[in-house]
């Protein structure tokens, strides 16, 4: 008969519970927002039918379901307009493994990266945030970015 044999990393690091997962979602979203004011544009609200898409997209590649790529984001976005009509959209993506602010070492990844500063900067006016981690310690970070108005 065959063990199952649990890697012992997984044993060291449990995944989060999903209200740590809020915390570091909330922290981006403060994060972007400061950023955003400091070049006089206005705040991102957070809308939880954005961040349930943004959530789904982190917990596939966090899965390994789908490469770490933004696959699926017309998916995403055209699910998103079925209850809200936006102008446009844009997607962030970030995985990283190690730190102890996960959440800093993405927006500070996003801002130094001029394609993803684009969609930071950019004329929205909603955002929502989803966060996973896998059992190797690697957390899937995805924010997508709506334009209502």
């Amino acid at each position: 008969m065959a063990q199952r044999i649990v890697p012992e990393q997984m044993l060291r690091k449990p995944i989060p519970a999903a209200s740590s997962y809020t915390a570091l979602e909330q922290s981006i979203h403060r994060q972007i927002n400061e950023y955003r004011r400091s070049r006089n544009l206005p705040p991102l609200t957070l809308d939880s039918r954005i961040s349930a898409q943004a959530l789904a997209h982190s917990q596939v590649m966090a899965s390994g379901k789908v490469s770490f790529s933004h696959d699926g984001f017309e998916q995403r976005v055209q699910v998103i307009r079925r209850t809200i009509p936006y102008r446009a959209a844009a997607e962030n993506i970030a995985c990283n493994q190690g730190y102890s602010n996960p959440d800093v070492q993405a927006v500070q990844g996003w801002i130094n990266s001029p394609g993803h500063r684009v969609n930071i900067e950019g004329q929205y006016d909603l955002t929502g945030i989803g966060i996973s981690r896998n059992a190797k310690g690697e957390y899937y970070f995805t924010q997508i970015f709506i334009r209502s108005r």
